[in-house]
């Protein structure tokens, strides 16, 4: 007999909270104190940025890991252990003096990232939620989409009345306080040991899909969209500048992303309901080329410009609940957390590598116009590459229902 695990009310807004705060300390805040921690710490730009990217390349390299974990006990320990390592990092990031400890607490943090952000959120919301997992992933993503819009004004108002050593403990501190106890809430691992004693004999296993040519070309697809989206997020202000735009009216541009992305789930959890993670993604990820070339209209099209931000915020908003929903969609949720971590990891290393992609790009284009371009083919060589993925008959050995 099949054992439910209870889906208590307060779950979804609960582990929305821990995602605003550990989005919110671990990724948004870095934007606001790295130039302050730069000038104390006299290092450069390159150095101060790096100890960052080397935390999300960690996150990466750990997701498969930390899928797997939950996979076979659930994420009250990972998890909370997770917390824990946060906000000790958090506290020794308000005590460096030195490059060396610098790169370490990042290091630190990178671990912590891969233990308590979306992926592992998503992995136990699957487990927890089971038929009901996509609905509960978008309505986890709302939450989490309001992490920057609480971060950035947060994290400059501690920081001009603090300082940045005292927000990173004020950080540490919240973590302990707000995302530990509902970590420790979470469903206890002998519940979900006996659920997976109980898995169907269609289930699928990380090796058997790790066989299948349609897993690389979905991953690749992916990836390939991260990259642009995480090259444009550091770029875009100085792209749009570089048209022609003044800075108020790009810095209107860019605050116009956050809420698209917002907009977009709500649209995946409302109009896009019924229809199939496959087919949502694939409009999705169309959006993002169709939206870079909108940035060749002249400065002064300022409605383009709009539609730009529209197009490419939902598509970015939308994404996120692709990734988190189409690992369970085409091979089952019993081994959802190995299996969307093996996913994540080039995916968070692209995040992490996209805004140097960018300037690279810009140096061998001659400039913005050219590293547009570029980007223009690798987001339409994702979504074509996606569609592909998608349509592929799905092979007898990875065949498989997320209902049965």
């Amino acid at each position: 007999m099949d054992i439910t695990i209870d889906k208590p009310a307060w779950l979804i807004p609960s582990l929305g909270l821990t995602q605003i705060v550990g989005w919110g300390s671990m990724f948004y805040a870095y934007g606001v104190l790295m130039q302050p921690m730069q000038t104390e710490l006299q290092v450069s730009k390159p150095v101060i940025v790096g100890a960052y990217s080397l935390a999300l390349l960690i996150s990466g390299l750990l997701s498969t890991l930390a899928g797997s974990i939950i996979d076979r006990v659930g994420g009250r320990l990972l998890m909370g252990i997770g917390t824990v390592l946060a906000a000790a990092m958090l506290a020794l990031l308000s005590t460096v003096h030195s490059v060396t400890g610098l790169y370490v607490i990042w290091a630190g943090i990178g671990v912590a990232m891969s233990a308590t952000l979306y992926q592992p959120a998503f992995a136990v919301i699957t487990q927890i939620f089971e038929a009901d997992f996509r609905r509960a992933i978008t309505m986890l993503t709302l939450f989490g989409g309001f992490a920057s819009t609480v971060s950035w004004p947060l994290t400059q108002w501690l920081l001009v009345h603090f300082g940045w050593r005292d927000t990173w403990m004020i950080y540490a501190i919240a973590n302990l306080a707000i995302c530990l106890p509902i970590h420790a809430l979470l469903p206890r691992a002998t519940s979900i040991k006996a659920k997976i004693k109980n898995r169907t004999a269609k289930s699928i296993g990380l090796a058997t899909v790790l066989r299948d040519p349609g897993f690389y070309l979905l991953t690749t697809a992916i990836t390939l969209n991260a990259l642009v989206f995480s090259a444009m997020s550091l770029h875009l202000i100085s792209i749009l500048h570089d048209r022609g735009m003044s800075i108020y009216y790009a810095a209107g541009i860019g605050a116009m992303i956050g809420p698209m992305q917002v907009l977009g789930r709500i649209l995946e959890a409302t109009v896009g309901k019924k229809a199939k993670t496959r087919q949502i993604g694939l409009v999705a990820i169309s959006l993002l080329p169709v939206a870079l070339i909108l940035l060749f209209a002249p400065a002064k099209w300022l409605l383009v410009y709009g539609l730009f931000a529209v197009m490419y915020g939902v598509g970015n908003g939308v994404m996120t609940i692709v990734r988190g929903t189409l690992p369970a969609e085409l091979y089952g949720r019993e081994a959802y957390g190995a299996i969307s971590g093996a996913m994540a990891t080039p995916v968070t290393i692209a995040f992490a590598a996209g805004p140097f992609a960018a300037s690279l790009l810009y140096a061998i284009g001659g400039g913005y116009r050219g590293a547009i371009a570029a980007l223009i083919g690798i987001a339409g060589l994702g979504a074509v590459l996606f569609f592909y993925a998608t349509a592929l008959p799905r092979s007898a050995t990875t065949s498989f229902s997320p209902q049965d």
